[in-house]
């Protein structure tokens, strides 16, 4: 069983100051399969993450190229990606974010944060109702204070079997 915390904002992040001494950007791409599974493993593997490992490739090949998909790209000065904030807009105008994470050694530089802030005031820009994401014990332990300074608040709170996630 994992302990699962359900989280949502109903108003945009607060403003947060941009890294002006960063050589990182962030950007909305459409990454290749191939680029996503890559990006996918290197964030995910210290944490358990399969769901997008077990989807069969035609179907994630399609979320990927769908409309509903929003992915933002943490990438360093030599366009390494560092991290992803995933988004699935598919029951708009309730928006999920489904993945978000930096590789392990972006970790503590304060680039989590600013991927996050940025990609949230970029999805808010479409008047969204609310944007919600669920975390659980693997996840990164300081998952859920990121997300509250980011404006979320939990809303449920609940022991599910892993291989529901």
């Amino acid at each position: 069983m994992l302990r699962v915390t359900y989280l949502e904002a109903r108003l945009p992040p607060p403003t947060l100051a941009p890294r002006s001494t960063s050589l990182e950007r962030i950007v909305r791409e459409r990454l290749s399969l191939e680029a996503y599974l890559r990006l996918y493993r290197r964030v995910g593997e210290p944490l358990r993450w399969d769901q997008r490992l077990t989807m069969p490739e035609g179907e994630l090949r399609a979320l990927l190229e769908s409309a509903f998909s929003s992915i933002y790209v943490l990438r360093d000065s030599s366009n390494e990606a560092l991290g992803f904030c995933e988004f699935d807009r598919g029951a708009f105008p309730h928006i999920e974010l489904k993945n978000f994470g930096l590789v392990t050694d972006a970790q503590g530089k304060g680039l989590g944060p600013w991927l996050l802030h940025h990609s949230l005031q970029e999805e808010w820009r479409s008047n969204p109702a609310r944007i919600w994401l669920h975390t659980d014990t693997w996840d990164h332990p300081a998952a859920i204070r990121v997300y509250e300074r980011a404006g979320f608040r939990v809303y449920e709170v609940r022991d599910e079997p892993a291989g529901r996630l």
